[in-house]
């Protein structure tokens, strides 16, 4: 592991985190280095998720900074799942805290391998806590299998108004190549790119049976920056629990 990913992943006690979202509030704009999101939906599924986002800044444009997020979702129906989440930062200047609100709908479009791709429809809508700023977001999810092989993209075009910003449609892509190894591993690779941020890694992910109708869902990866603006390297962590 680099150093820059021994110092990002310094720990921040689960508890500590989740009584910072009560303290004072910041704000900044997302790398667009997060997840990938996938098609389908489990009809009655439930889930609590933990998300993290561990940026190494580049002393030039950024500078170091975490983004975490807890949120709880549930399946709506057979074709829909819909999430509620809390967003934390924390940065150079200021500790963790509560920085923005979130809610997410994913419609799967398509039955898996009913078409040679499986299509989806994430709709999301984030507001800041501590500024006048809504970003409203629709998302493509595309996903086929070539053998064990399976690639997904996410095209995503992304809206924000509020005060003091350019009310202006922005792009947004991602992308993972994967390798069904395994259910408990699997090695891929991911390539973001959006608002500036360019950047592309090794990504590890799997799923965990804990019995009858659960599970926890784990990913782990590097993404390494290509260009100025983008953070020498973002480790992105996600943890769900499934039930």
């Amino acid at each position: 592991m680099t150093g820059c990913a021994r110092r990002l992943l310094r720990p921040v006690p689960l508890a500590g985190c989740l009584c910072c979202l009560a303290a004072g509030t910041v704000h900044a704009d997302g790398s667009g280095i997060d997840k990938v999101y996938h098609p389908y939906v489990r009809a009655m599924e439930r889930e609590v998720e933990l998300r993290a986002s561990l940026e190494d800044g580049n002393n030039a444009v950024s500078s170091d900074r975490q983004t975490w997020r807890l949120g709880y979702g549930q399946a709506l129906g057979e074709h829909w799942f819909g999430e509620l989440y809390l967003s934390a930062e924390r940065n150079a200047r200021q500790g963790l805290a509560l920085s923005k609100y979130e809610a997410e709908a994913l419609w799967q479009i398509t039955e898996q391998g009913e078409y040679p791709v499986d299509a989806g429809l994430l709709l999301d809508v984030e507001r800041s806590r501590d500024v006048d700023v809504t970003e409203v977001s629709g998302t493509l999810l595309l996903e086929r299998d070539w053998g064990r092989w399976s690639g997904t993209a996410n095209a995503r075009f992304i809206y924000e108004y509020g005060s003091n910003i350019d009310n202006e449609p922005e792009p947004a892509i991602a992308l993972q190549l994967r390798f069904r190894y395994r259910m408990a591993f699997e090695p891929a690779v991911e390539y973001y790119n959006a608002q500036g941020i360019v950047g592309v890694g090794p990504v590890m992910l799997g799923d965990l049976r804990l019995g009858a109708g659960s599970r926890l869902h784990w990913e782990a990866g590097v993404i390494e920056g290509i260009g100025k603006q983008t953070p020498n390297s973002t480790v992105r962590l996600l943890l769900e629990y499934e039930f």
